[in-house]
């Protein structure tokens, strides 16, 4: 299963009071990261009960991309400017596909 693809979600949740400013940032990594070798899926879909919750969908075709994306400028500064928007880290979890 070598060539198995890579599933993550990762969920951010956002202050109250600063959900827009999150959404954006988040928003300036789509288009990046959709160009990047590897990349298969990267979605960022937000909570309809919950604004302050938003959470990627993505898939990538090795751990060897997802961790060049990791790196990537785009990545790197928007991790940057997490601190103050968010409560806590975010939540990043892999997955293999079984079914």
């Amino acid at each position: 299963m070598t060539n198995q693809t890579i599933h993550i979600v990762a969920r951010i949740i956002a202050l109250p009071n600063k959900v827009e400013e999150l959404k954006a940032v988040l928003l300036e990594l789509i288009e990046p990261t959709r160009q990047e070798t590897g990349a298969i899926k990267y979605e960022l879909l937000q909570n309809q009960y919950d604004p302050t919750d938003f959470t990627f969908v993505e898939e990538w075709t090795s751990n060897e991309a997802l961790n060049t994306h990791l790196d990537s400028p785009h990545f790197q500064a928007a991790a940057a400017k997490l601190e103050g928007l968010v409560t806590a880290a975010p939540d990043i979890r892999r997955y293999h596909l079984l079914a």
